[in-house]
């Protein structure tokens, strides 16, 4: 039986974060940001992890998480990294978890919106320009495992964050 919770993916700047938090609210289910998680669990910023232990080992630490949430019931709201669904494994686990929503936007949009975002190690450095394309190269590959991961899928291009929880709700019914 498919799980309650509601489970949004999709590239960095997409929106993610911010509808997630509106959802929790409006729900009054608990939020999990899944990056955040694994820092708090593990002690370190994933950009140590990397560093340390390698993307395998980050992925690694995400099935097990999405392994417990399964396991634990959960119903609330889960945040997922980017890179999340490209693991089949992970594309499975999240259905069974619930409702996979992918936030998507075009890489005009997300550099718009990541413009003076310092935190995103993979755009650090660019130009305008060389950001655009970079997202744009990173969204062609990933999205294949995004749409093949989802259950709904909502362009946030053109939305606020508040019409993009609005929609969530409406097609979900929370």
């Amino acid at each position: 039986m498919k799980g309650r919770a509601i489970i949004l993916i999709g590239y960095m700047g997409c929106g993610k974060s911010t509808v997630s938090r509106l959802l929790a609210e409006k729900s009054g289910k608990r939020l999990i940001d899944s990056d955040e998680e694994i820092e708090k669990r593990q002690g370190i910023s994933i950009s140590e992890i990397f560093n340390k232990s390698g993307e395998p080992a980050f992925r690694a630490m995400e099935t097990k998480l999405l392994e417990e949430l399964i396991g634990n019931d959960f119903d609330g709201i889960l945040s997922c990294g980017g890179g999340m669904p490209l693991r089949e494994e992970n594309r499975q686990l999240l259905k069974q978890l619930g409702t996979v929503v992918f936030l998507k936007a075009d890489p005009e949009v997300i550099a718009a919106r990541l413009r003076n975002d310092q935190s995103r190690p993979l755009l650090n450095g660019l130009n305008d320009d060389e950001k655009k394309r970079k997202i744009g190269e990173m969204l062609l590959t990933r999205e294949a495992a995004y749409i093949a991961g989802a259950d709904l899928e909502i362009d946030t291009g053109a939305l606020s964050p508040e019409e993009v929880t609005s929609c969530i709700f409406k097609r979900i019914h929370i």
